[in-house]
């Protein structure tokens, strides 16, 4: 599958709810052992499960593996890609 210059691509793969792999993450907002907050080019992506542990982490090449009970993949600002002037308040619910 081609991809067009500048467009967004992101990939993520899962193994078993115990491994995860996220290309086209651009930045590691916080983590913790239950849950990571990264900026990807489809928008800001939480991850949470328990004794959550990063096993790689490239932002050159886009990259970060978790590891850990993985419990939920949510996106906060709906894919647009940019910030949202809700963010925290959609995470201090």
């Amino acid at each position: 599958m081609e991809h067009q210059k500048g467009a967004k691509h992101q990939e993520v793969r899962m193994l078993n709810r115990k491994s995860l792999d996220i290309t086209g993450v651009s930045n590691v907002e916080s983590f913790d052992n239950e849950e990571f907050l990264l900026e990807t080019e489809c928008g800001f992506l939480t991850v949470r499960g328990q004794h959550l542990h990063m096993k790689n982490l490239s932002l050159e090449q886009g990259l970060v593996s978790i590891e850990g009970a993985i419990h939920s993949l949510v996106y906060l600002d709906g894919g647009g890609g940019t910030k949202s002037k809700g963010l925290f308040g959609k995470l201090f619910k």
